[in-house]
């Protein structure tokens, strides 16, 4: 037998001996080789890594090719300062190539045993033409986004049992309602009572909007008072997460001319400090600002607060203590979560437009705190009763099977960075069209189709 042969024969019985029984059990098999690769790079990097895309090939490191490619053979070929001499004699295995949501590639090799790794020094885009040709581009493959500590809900206008098979379709676990503040308890615990009934865990988003103003502007102490007892009794009631009002930065929820991150702070530590005297347990979200550079230059204005100062600001107030997860909100992507660019808005490149930039943002404002989607959506028209209003053009070419994709890949990117605990998205089965698009968020689309839903099951491995 030729030695070409030779090692071919030995390629396919190596295969063979590790082929799994199932396909589920392969797939397990390559994404602990993919972890392997990950550590590799967080270790090079010396912080997470959130990956965008992956692919890999099986390849024999001892061929013709692969001394051409590398001037070497075996799993070190592809490593210049590791001399011949110690370079390892193991010739089968995975190649990942992997890509941060920034767009930097690494490529490493991870051989079949799962023992051995080594980090390249350069990707190699383009395989020879004797490598193997069993390989697989993937991007969101089964169970992608089923990560330890990370967990998928959906914000609902009403609970029936047909928007609770859709959660439950789309392998969610959370329900979102935001409780308008009245000052009484019994909306919120009647949420509770029937969101649990059906088997799920319920984030309230208390919220104030206009009818907040005249008393945070003028009796701002004993309102916020108010406020934080009946939060705390909310979680006596049995509420899993609480988040603190909603976006405070605009004057929908805050007065104008009293915008300001300190005073959303001190709501924040009165509320933090109600509900952890009843319940522990409860997950006390920050007030996930709007996402917004309407102030300009100048940062803050009377009307609005543009969210990366209000962040750093409330940082600087010490908000950190009185949270446990960073609220923030996502909904103006016109392109995938992965892009850093392209979003068709001119030539604006605001940082609210991008998956990658808002994570990055919020993560840096809070670097001790996990991130909690509290609204994260792609808008389509793609079939509604008429045209987007002209302030949401940007999101005029978006197809529903994009909206799916997209939000797909987001929960994947989330689960992935290790740096969000929550995704909720934005939104199942809202109804409202004219001058503020709602239903076109929702994945709930017109006919009773859910495209959103079965890619979402498909992520996180339902």
């Amino acid at each position: 037998m030729s030695k070409n042969c030779l090692r071919m024969f030995l390629f396919i019985l190596l295969l063979l001996s590790l082929a799994p029984l199932s396909l589920a059990q392969d797939e397990d098999y390559t994404r602990q080789a993919l972890e392997i690769a990950r550590d590799i790079i967080e270790e090079e990097r010396g912080s997470p890594l959130q990956i965008a895309r992956w692919r890999f090939l099986q390849e024999d490191w001892s061929t013709q090719a692969n001394w051409q490619q590398y001037g070497s053979f075996g799993i070190d070929s592809c490593v210049a300062d590791i001399i011949e001499a110690e370079k390892r004699d193991i010739i089968f295995g995975w190649t990942f190539t992997i890509t941060d949501v920034y767009g930097k590639s690494w490529q490493v090799r991870v051989a079949f045993d799962l023992l051995t790794a080594v980090q390249c020094d350069e990707v190699i885009t383009t395989a020879p033409a004797s490598r193997p040709a069993a390989s697989a581009s993937v991007e969101i493959s089964p169970g992608a986004a089923n990560v330890s500590g990370f967990e998928l809900g959906g914000q609902v206008l009403s609970l029936t049992d047909d928007t609770a098979n859709l959660l439950k379709r789309a392998g969610m676990i959370w329900v979102k309602s935001q409780l308008p503040y009245t000052g009484s308890v019994e909306p919120g615990r009647t949420w509770v009572k029937n969101v649990k009934a059906k088997g799920f865990k319920i984030l309230l988003s208390v919220t104030g909007g206009k009818a907040a103003h005249e008393p945070l502007a003028n009796n701002f102490d004993s309102y916020t008072d108010n406020v934080a007892g009946v939060l705390r009794e909310l979680a006596r009631a049995g509420a899993d997460a609480i988040e603190v009002w909603n976006e405070p930065n605009i004057e929908h929820e805050w007065p104008p001319g009293h915008i300001s991150a300190a005073k959303y702070t001190e709501l924040l530590k009165k509320a933090y400090t109600e509900i952890k005297s009843v319940s522990p347990g409860t997950l006390v979200i920050s007030g996930a600002p709007a996402p917004t550079g309407g102030a300009g230059p100048a940062g803050c204005i009377p009307t609005v607060c543009n969210d990366d100062l209000f962040m750093r600001q409330m940082a600087e107030a010490g908000a950190a203590r009185y949270m446990d997860c960073v609220g923030i909100h996502y909904n103006a992507g016109s392109v995938p979560p992965s892009a850093t660019s392209g979003a068709p808005v001119g030539s604006s490149g605001h940082y609210t437009w991008y998956y990658p930039s808002m994570v990055s943002l919020y993560r840096n404002a809070f670097p001790s705190k996990p991130l909690c989607f509290t609204e994260l959506g792609y808008l389509s028209g793609e079939g509604m009763p008429g045209p987007l209003p002209d302030r949401f053009a940007w999101a005029k070419d978006t197809t529903v099977a994009q909206q799916a994709a997209w939000i797909a890949e987001a929960a994947v990117l989330s689960a992935q960075s290790r740096q969000v605990r929550l995704m909720i998205v934005w939104n199942m089965d809202f109804i409202k069209w004219a001058g503020d698009p709602q239903r076109g968020y929702a994945l709930l689309r017109p006919g009773g189709s859910c495209p959103g839903c079965d890619t979402l099951r498909t992520a996180m491995g339902g």
